[in-house]
C-alpha cells in the first residue's frame, strides 16, 4: 500500500491507517495458530512463538471490521477463524481461563512472570469480547460460520469467572495457577482498563458472579471514585489525571459507552473527560517536551526507551503513543484527526511501517519504537471503526448475555430499553 498523504480527506486517512494496522493481525499473524504475535519484534524472553491472548481478542475484532469494509474476503476470514478456534480448543486453559501468552505452535502456556504462569482473567476477558463479536457477526448458514458460532460459544461458556472470586469473596482476582495458587494475590479493583472482566463475569450463562462482587470489589476500591477537576475538567472516576488512556479504550472496544450509566457514572462523560484531560496535559506540556501539542498528543501504556510503562499525565516520560490519540477517536474526533495528520505528515517517515504506526516515540530523545504491539494496534482499528460505524459496539451489545449482565449489575443503556435508561439515570443522580 502506498504511503498516505496527510492532505488526504479524513475518510482516506482513516481507511489508510485502519487497513495498514489490520495487516498486523491478518498478514503478520502467527501462521500455525492464526493468533496475534505479542509484538512485531519478539521478546527473546518469551520466544518467537508467543501469541498474546488479549491482543488476539482485539485482533479478532479488527478482522471483523476488515471483513465488513471489504478489505478481507469473508470466506478467508472464516477459514482463519476456524484455525484460531481449533487452536484455542486445544490450548492450555485453567478452569476455562487462558494465560497471558500461549506458545502458538504447541498451545502450552508461556510463563509471563515467575508466578504468573497460568490463568489470566483480564487477558481472557479481552479474548472473550473478541470471540463474542465473531459469534454475533458470522451468522451464515454454511458449515464454517456455524462452526465459528458453536466453538466461540463453547469457549465462552467454559470460562469459570466465579472461580476467580477465591471461594466466594466479593472480588475478582486476576491470576490463578495450579503451581502457585493465588500467590499473585492481585485483586481487580477499579477504575482501570478491567471493567470488561466484571461485565463478562456477570454475563456468564454458566459461571456468573453475583452483583455484590461488582459493587463491593470493582467499585469498592480506594481509587474508584474521583470527582475532582484536573485542568478545569471534572473526572468522575479513577486516579488523579485519569492515568493511561487505555482505561477508556480497552473495555469500550465492545461496551458501547453512549448512554451507558450506572449508580457510579455516566461512562460517556467519564471517557470524554479522561480523554480531554490527557489531551490538555499534552497541550499545556508542563514538562516542556519537544513535539507535544494540539496535533501531537496521547499518553497510555506502551513501549518506551526504558521498556514498557504506563504513561499518563502524572507519569509523563516524554513518550507519545499513537494508539492513545487514535483509539480516542470516538471521544475527541477532531483532536484525534489532528494527531493522525501529524503521524502521517511530518512524522510519517519515522512512524509508518508495514504493520501500521510504530508503538511509541519520543521526539525529545530522538527515540522511535522499533516494534508494534498487538495490544496497541488492535484498539486503533476497532475504536476508529466504532467512531465510523459503531460496528463492534453493535455486535457486542447485541449479545443477550451481555445485556442481561449489564442489567443485573444495575447499568442502564439505550441498548437495554428506555425504562432501564431512566431508572439508571435516576440511580446515578441518587448515588452520584
Amino acid at each position: 500500500m502506498s504511503l498516505p498523504d496527510a492532505d488526504d480527506s479524513d475518510d482516506a486517512l482513516l481507511d489508510a491507517v485502519q487497513r495498514q494496522t489490520l495487516r498486523y493481525f491478518w498478514e503478520f499473524a502467527h501462521k500455525p495458530s492464526g493468533l496475534a504475535l505479542d509484538r512485531s519484534t519478539p521478546d527473546p524472553g518469551y520466544g518467537p512463538d508467543a501469541v498474546a491472548v488479549g491482543g488476539s481478542g482485539f485482533g479478532l475484532m479488527a478482522i471483523v471490521a476488515g471483513v465488513e469494509r471489504g478489505w478481507i474476503p469473508r470466506a478467508e476470514a472464516v477459514e482463519r477463524l476456524r484455525r484460531v478456534l481449533a487452536f484455542l480448543e486445544r490450548a492450555d486453559s485453567f478452569h476455562g481461563v487462558l494465560p497471558h501468552f500461549l506458545d502458538g505452535r504447541t498451545g502450552r502456556a508461556i510463563r509471563f512472570t515467575r508466578k504468573d504462569d497460568a490463568a489470566d482473567l483480564v487477558e481472557t476477558a479481552f479474548l472473550m469480547m473478541g470471540l463474542l463479536c465473531c459469534r454475533q457477526y458470522f451468522l451464515g448458514h454454511d458449515a464454517g460460520e456455524i462452526e465459528i458460532r458453536q466453538k466461540a460459544d463453547r469457549l465462552w461458556r467454559e470460562v469459570e469467572w466465579s472461580w476467580h472470586t477465591r471461594d466466594g469473596e466479593d472480588l475478582l482476582y486476576w491470576h490463578w495457577s495450579p503451581n502457585n495458587g493465588w500467590a499473585m494475590n492481585f485483586p481487580i479493583r477499579g477504575w482501570n482498563e478491567c471493567l470488561i472482566a466484571y461485565v463478562l463475569a456477570a454475563s456468564s450463562p454458566t459461571y456468573p458472579i453475583p452483583p455484590t462482587v461488582y459493587h463491593h470489589g470493582w467499585a469498592g476500591g480506594p481509587h474508584f471514585r474521583n470527582g475532582r477537576e484536573f485542568y478545569g475538567i471534572r473526572l468522575p472516576l479513577g486516579p488523579d489525571f485519569g492515568s493511561s488512556l487505555c482505561f477508556s479504550q480497552y473495555s469500550f472496544m465492545g461496551l458501547d459507552p453512549r448512554g451507558l450509566v450506572d449508580r457510579y457514572a455516566d461512562y460517556w462523560e467519564q471517557n470524554v473527560a479522561h480523554t480531554r484531560i490527557n489531551y490538555e496535559h499534552c497541550v499545556r506540556n508542563p514538562n516542556a517536551y519537544e513535539g507535544y501539542g494540539p496535533d501531537c498528543w496521547g499518553l497510555t501504556a506502551s513501549d518506551d526507551d526504558y521498556g514498557y510503562n504506563q504513561h499518563a499525565p502524572d507519569v509523563d516520560l516524554g513518550v507519545i503513543s499513537p494508539t492513545a490519540a487514535l483509539s480516542a477517536m470516538p471521544y475527541a474526533p477532531d483532536r484525534s484527526m489532528a494527531a493522525l495528520r501529524t503521524f502521517l505528515g511530518r512524522l510519517k517517515r519515522r512512524l509508518w511501517t508495514q504493520r501500521g504506526l510504530r508503538d511509541a516515540f519520543s521526539e525529545a530523545r530522538g527515540w522511535y519504537a522499533p516494534s508494534t504491539l498487538a495490544i496497541d494496534q488492535g484498539p486503533i482499528v476497532v475504536m476508529i471503526e466504532n467512531h465510523r460505524s459503531g460496528l463492534l459496539w453493535d455486535l457486542f451489545m447485541s449479545c443477550d448475555e451481555v445485556r442481561a449482565g449489564l442489567a443485573r449489575l444495575g447499568f442502564a443503556s439505550p441498548r437495554l430499553g428506555a425504562r432501564s435508561v431512566a431508572n439508571g439515570r435516576a440511580q446515578g443522580r441518587a448515588h452520584g
